[in-house]
This record gives structure tokens, sequence and C-alpha cells, in this order.
């Protein structure tokens, strides 16, 4: 893994920013994996200022977040979708058609996974994935267990990732669904280049785990080691574990 450590994590949102511009700079119909969490906001907030100076243009690009929880359309002030809405979309010029998101409220959810898996291949796969680190571990809603599914598929929160996510619901644990949706550890680890962001002492621990512990599905993240092509980027508390 290619290392970045920035002193705080302003400076290391503004640096996964412009690494992200570049890259569509570099290829203006880039495919784009996305994440929600608190670690992309800021690096969100990057990107709608450099698009603002005209230093990137999202007219071309392909996005496909990571997940959805079931139970919500996109309309829902908790969906991950209105989060995107929120923190990226609405702030940049990315044309609506072109844009990838799980739909927390299909009849068949299995069979949205089955869409989903066969919109991301007829895209030609993803060249960027972006990703965030779960306080367990997880990526995406990829959850540490036993054994991790390969593709998009259903999965049931650990209480820990519903904690989380509860500032989404009020703060109420009580609300945040209990099952979602995700891509799965082998539709992730298949884009070209992965980049991950993690900042905070919290993170710490598990940002050690993920670089320098070995491969378990206890800690999702681990895997990202496999991968030939990933960058990590963290502010100073986070990387605070790290030989």
């Amino acid at each position: 893994m290619d290392v970045r450590i920035f002193e705080t994590a302003e400076e290391t949102a503004n640096a996964l920013a412009a690494h992200v511009a570049a890259a569509i700079r570099r290829k203006p119909d880039l495919v784009l994996g996305l994440p929600t969490g608190r670690s992309p906001v800021a690096a969100y907030d990057g990107l709608q200022r450099l698009h603002a100076r005209g230093e990137v243009d999202f007219s071309r690009v392909r996005t496909f977040n990571l997940d959805e929880f079931a139970g919500l359309d996109a309309a829902h002030p908790g969906s991950f979708r209105r989060f995107m809405d929120e923190h990226l979309f609405q702030g940049v010029n990315v044309d609506p058609s072109r844009i990838g998101f799980l739909n927390g409220v299909a009849a068949d959810l299995d069979a949205e996974c089955a869409r989903y898996e066969a919109a991301i291949d007829a895209a030609g796969g993803i060249d960027l994935q972006l990703l965030g680190l779960g306080a367990n571990g997880h990526v995406g809603f990829n959850e540490p267990g036993e054994a991790l599914t390969a593709r998009t598929h259903r999965v049931q929160l650990h209480d820990t990732t519903r904690r989380d996510n509860a500032a989404l619901f009020g703060g109420e644990v009580a609300r945040v669904p209990r099952e979602a949706l995700s891509m799965g550890m082998a539709t992730i680890l298949n884009a070209a280049a992965v980049v991950l962001v993690a900042s905070g002492e919290r993170k710490a621990a598990c940002v050690r785990a993920m670089i320098q512990g070995p491969l378990t599905t206890r800690l999702p993240a681990s895997f990202l080691q496999t991968h030939r092509n990933v960058t990590v980027f963290l502010d100073r508390p986070a990387a605070a574990r790290l030989t």
C-alpha cells in the first residue's frame, strides 16, 4: 500500500480531493466508486470547491455508490442517496443518468443486487474506488465475520455499524435499519485503483491492523493488502499506531 500521512484531517481531505480531481482530468469518463459516512465528507466538500473553480468536470464521470440501507427510498433523510445528493452530487455537474445507486426499496432485494453488479460490469468496472474505514474494519457494509461475500449482496448490520450511522437518524440507533445492500469485497477489489481515507485516533488500531496485520475476514479492510494499487490517506492521529 502507498500510505500517505498528513498532519490534520483537513489536509488529508484536501489531498484526497486533489487526487480524485487529477484522476478525472486524466480520464474524463472515469467510473468512480463512492462511499458515504463521515470520513469522505470533507473531501467531497473539497471536490465541490475544485469544481466551482473550474478545476474538475464531472459531466462524463460515471458513479456507483458502495451501499444503501434496505427499506429506505432515495428521498428518506437517512438514505445514502440523500446523503450523496447533499454532500456531493448537488455541488458538481454530474449527470443524474450516470449516477449508479442501489435501490433500498426494490421489490426483490436479491434481484436488485444482481442488477447492480451487472450495471457495474456493463460500465467496464470501476476505475477508482474510494473507501472509508468502519470502526470494526468494515468497508462498504462488508461486516466482519467467518466469511465475506464476493459480490453485491444483502447484509445484516452489526450493532457497532448501526451506532456509527445513528447520526443520520437523529442519533437514535433504534431507527437505523438492521439490513443493507452492499458491494461485495470482490467487487471492490476488482477496481483498477482503490483509495481509502481514515482520520482520528479512534481509527488508529483498525488502520494498523488493516495495513500491518494478517489477512482476516474478521477485518474485511485487511483484504486491501491483496490489491496491486491501493493508496491510503491518513491524518496523524489515525496513523499513530503504525510502526
